[in-house]
């Protein structure tokens, strides 16, 4: 491939690049709902990403209500670092911070990435895939 070539594709390349986030953080968003709900959690929870200004260098998942132990017995760092990466995506923010019901995970921040995604002519299932944290991270 020529590098002409490369810079001439640049920008297909970096909306599928864009449109492939948007499916990760739909599918991490839908399938950590699930769980959540599966496992009957709800009440408001604040998470917090990794942010090394302010010697944070693990997510952290609050329970505002509720039990703490649940939330802590249901998702691990990973989850809550994919998490807070699909929030962020998905809110159009650089946030380290979010609040919301665990209930109102999937109406709150699925809406605009499936919106996102049928714009572009992206079928969004029912019943999405959960992402494979291997393949999400560059397989580390």
């Amino acid at each position: 491939m020529k590098l002409s070539d490369l810079l001439a594709s640049r920008p297909v390349l970096l909306r599928q690049a864009h449109l492939a986030n948007a499916a990760l953080a739909y599918a991490t968003v839908d399938t950590l709902a699930r769980r959540a709900r599966a496992a009957r959690l709800r009440g408001p929870v604040r998470l917090l990403a990794v942010d090394p200004s302010v010697e944070r260098f693990a997510p952290q998942f609050i329970a505002l209500a509720g039990s703490q132990a649940a939330l802590d017995e249901h998702f691990d760092e990973d989850d809550l670092a994919r998490l807070a990466d699909a929030l962020a995506f998905a809110d159009e923010s650089h946030a380290v911070e979010f609040d919301f019901n665990l209930e109102d995970l999937p109406t709150r921040f699925l809406p605009p990435l499936r919106a996102l995604l049928r714009e572009a002519g992206v079928e969004v299932a029912a019943e999405t895939p959960a992402p494979d944290p291997r393949r999400a991270h560059g397989g580390h």
